[in-house]
């Protein structure tokens, strides 16, 4: 199964990978399920899992706006970086100096080419692989066809969903929905109008990107009366690592 990832520049570490900085909090807390405690020196605001990590790792910024020259402080032998969530000059800059492997996540089978990737890379290949192996079979006992037509909200004002091209329509897909958005690309905005028009079975209004919170239920269900709106925990549908092994427990109670 080969991995979408690829080399920022032409750097590459040149012996035992001892320093790490992760860009990316679904893949820090997937260093943290691969054993690399020590390895890790640099994490993002936004990686919450482990807690202690969040507590203890030094910050560098945020997904989208790193702090280039507290990176280069740390001294990686390697950054963790994703196609996606980073800013693909701040990593070309910082390419330039450190070596960058930016992986590239669409699908749930890329998700689990990334871990193996991720763990030969890092020489955790073993570990990686039990992973993998937990992931593949809680999915073959869920089992579920796709049969509820649903929208899934990132954003609000304006209103945000996924398209066919993304992780996210994967796991919806996993979890037993259909994606209405799925011949789409990326993330469309939807109007009021359109979901009327549409009538899904049901709207989820994720907890990331956007916070959505009970009011936005609320609001939608006033608009949408005949649809089930609910709110969802994100991380399950949008965080591709050590997340994805209890993603199916959570999909059932849904």
């Amino acid at each position: 199964m080969a991995s979408n990832g690829f080399w920022a520049s032409d750097l590459r570490p040149s012996g035992p990978i001892q320093r790490i900085v992760s860009t990316v909090p679904s893949q820090t807390e997937l260093l943290h399920t691969l054993g690399l405690n020590q390895e890790v020196v640099g994490i993002t605001l936004f990686c919450v899992h482990p807690q202690e990590w969040f507590q203890q790792k030094q910050r560098i910024g945020g997904t989208k706006n790193l702090k280039i020259d507290e990176i280069k402080r740390l001294s990686p032998d390697i950054i963790l970086a994703n196609k996606e969530e980073n800013t693909k000059e701040q990593i070309k800059e910082l390419a330039q100096s450190i070596p960058c492997y930016v992986t590239d996540v669409d699908s749930f089978a890329t998700a689990i080419a990334m871990i193996a990737e991720v763990s030969k890379l890092l020489d955790q290949s073993e570990e990686g692989e039990k992973l993998i192996a937990s992931i593949q079979s809680n999915f073959e006992q869920l089992q579920q066809k796709p049969t509820e037509r649903v929208v899934y909200m990132i954003w609000y004002n304006p209103y945000m969903t996924v398209g066919g091209d993304t992780f996210i329509d994967s796991m919806l897909a996993k979890a037993g929905f259909k994606n209405c958005y799925h011949e789409s690309e990326r993330y469309p905005e939807v109007t009021i109008e359109e979901l009327k028009e549409l009538q899904p079975d049901r709207i989820l209004l994720s907890s990331e990107p956007f916070p959505f919170q009970q009011k936005h239920v609320e609001e939608l269900q006033e608009q949408l009366p005949n649809c089930k709106v609910q709110l969802v925990n994100g991380e399950y549908f949008s965080w591709y690592g050590s997340k994805m092994v209890d993603a199916p427990s959570y999909f059932k109670q849904l």
